[in-house]
């Protein structure tokens, strides 16, 4: 053990307690309980990577070579990766980044962890937080329980054998807390660059320098990680992938890996583009991969059973007969909408499997001034539509309506797919819209779709989910699309095959949404525009 303290090339004070434990062990009877306690102890201590680290790859082109190899797309990680290694190259210290990916699960997060490590050179260990709730799972247990052991940090560096690995924490908003503790608090000092340079665990309690270390956490949302542990990590948002990126996924990763694992190859097996695109619109819903990966692997285990049953002659899978392997589709798009109608407008909404449109439906009927909502709506989406009405009754004569409309009328709004929630702010335009068109029977051009927040006195605010909202437009072959002034800036993350075919108008009042949006020649231009009524006339 002498011997093995000094190759762990500990600090001093590591060192001068670890023989501090050493010479209590030489006074003890090898029988007694406390020897096994004390020699467990210094096993710990002399196995653990004080000093060894591996010496990390910093030519930049290769690194990149090895992340473009590993994942499509992902510019802004692999960016800032580079970044890393650049900067590490040009300086000595060693502090390691702390990065949060943020996305919808099956977008590659964990895997991208595994790239990093290659492309760094580095060590990989891997921890998941799902359902953790004992803050001793990460600081560890004192050495007076019985079966005492340190937590999982350092269990996992000791396992990766390096003291710079890159330490990938998963499910980092799925974190419990209990009458044990909240293990997110254990996590600041971990994740905390200031701090992290003499981390204590309970087990150990010697400090041990995890500054070297790239933590890269992952989680599915942002909300229900506690604020002053996400203040310390760079968070990273990874939206889902656009049709045309999936295709080019499963071509490249996807039906090369299915192929190998059903032991089938490209001779006994074509699939068509279109096939592939079929798959991702009308058998899975989802943001990511996983669910794709799976009816392509379906389709290969089809393939592989009929050339086991000794049947001849290579399979082709193309649209037409794709329900013949996978069964009749399990998902139909949003169907288009026929004609242009007063109190229906187009909405975009965001949800964790991408972009999806809404019809929104208004209509009026003789009452007494009530606003009715249906859909499963949520509290934010219900003080929207409220938002609205107030809109329509305050600017009621600018707009052309009857002052009084209120006092004689209810107004009904519904948000069809009844049995799914939904909230947020994001429809309050279309809502407003929508409810317009209805009190001045006005018809809503339906090659058109909105988003954005409403006030009262008709500002429109800026709103997320920008690129999955175009591409549900897209998807549901609209072309113009009316979004709040102050995303302008997000249409950079937006791909340029997406810009080439919608054309986005910027609306940063309520009249700029219902001059884009109510069809020309109503009462409500005429109103407002008299250019249009001007023309009409020199028509006549």
């Amino acid at each position: 053990l002498k011997k093995k303290i000094k190759k762990a090339k500990m600090p001093k004070e590591v060192e001068k307690e670890a023989n501090k434990q050493l010479d209590r062990l030489e006074q003890m009877h090898p029988d007694a309980a406390e020897a096994s306690i004390v020699r467990t102890y210094l096993d710990w201590l002399v196995e653990l990577p004080w000093e060894v680290s591996t010496k990390d790859n910093l030519d930049i082109k290769a690194a990149k070579k090895v992340l473009d190899e590993d994942h499509y797309n992902l510019e802004k990680v692999k960016e800032r990766i580079l970044e890393y290694l650049g900067v590490r190259k040009l300086s000595k210290k060693k502090k390691g980044p702390i990065l949060c990916f943020v996305g919808p699960p099956g977008v590659g997060k964990t895997s991208l962890g595994k790239s990093i490590a290659r492309a760094l050179g580095r060590k990989f260990t891997r921890i998941s937080l799902g359902g953790v709730r004992d803050e001793a799972e990460i600081r560890g247990h004192r050495r007076t329980y019985v079966g005492a052991l340190p937590g999982r940090i350092i269990q996992s560096i000791k396992q990766a054998g390096s003291n710079n690995p890159v330490f990938m924490m998963d499910e980092i908003d799925k974190v419990g807390a209990d009458f044990r503790g909240d293990p997110s608090a254990a996590l600041l000092e971990v994740l905390d660059p200031e701090q992290n340079s003499a981390f204590s665990d309970h087990y150990l309690n010697v400090p041990f320098d995890l500054s070297n270390v790239m933590f890269i956490t992952t989680a599915n949302l942002v909300d229900p990680i506690i604020p002053a542990l996400k203040d310390r990590m760079e968070v990273i948002a990874l939206s889902g992938y656009t049709e045309e990126e999936k295709l080019k996924i499963a071509l490249k990763f996807l039906l090369p890996r299915q192929l190998e694992e059903n032991g089938i190859t490209e001779k006994d097996m074509k699939i068509s583009d279109k096939a592939i695109l079929q798959m991702i619109s009308h058998y899975t819903h989802e943001a990511g991969l996983r669910n794709l990966e799976r009816e392509i692997a379906g389709v290969c285990r089809k393939v592989a059973r009929r050339i086991a049953e000794g049947k001849k002659g290579g399979s082709k899978v193309n649209r037409g007969n794709l329900h013949k392997y996978l069964g009749t589709p399990r998902y139909l798009s949003e169907e288009e909408q026929a004609i242009s109608e007063a109190g229906v407008a187009t909405g975009l909404a965001w949800t964790q499997a991408g972009g999806e449109i809404l019809h929104i439906e208004a209509s009026t009927m003789k009452g007494k001034g009530n606003l009715i909502l249906t859909g499963q709506l949520g509290d934010v989406m219900k003080e929207s539509a409220q938002a609205a009405l107030s809109y329509a009754r305050s600017k009621a004569k600018e707009l052309n309506l009857d002052e009084d409309f209120y006092k004689n009328q209810d107004a009904h709004i519904h948000i069809p797919a009844g049995a799914i929630p939904k909230d947020g702010p994001s429809a309050g335009v279309t809502m407003a819209t929508a409810l317009i068109s209805a009190l001045s029977k006005t018809p809503v051009n339906k090659d058109i779709a909105m988003t954005g927040e409403i006030t009262l006195r008709g500002r429109v605010l800026p709103i997320g989910g920008l690129k999955e909202k175009a591409l549900a437009a897209l998807r549901a072959k609209i072309g113009t699309v009316i979004i709040p002034e102050r995303n302008k800036k997000d249409l950079d993350d937006i791909p340029n095959y997406i810009k080439k075919k919608i054309n986005f108008v910027f609306a940063k009042k309520m009249d700029d949404v219902l001059k884009a949006a109510l069809l020309k020649g109503s009462r409500v231009e005429n109103k407002r525009g008299g250019r249009i009524r001007a023309d009409r006339e020199n028509k006549n």
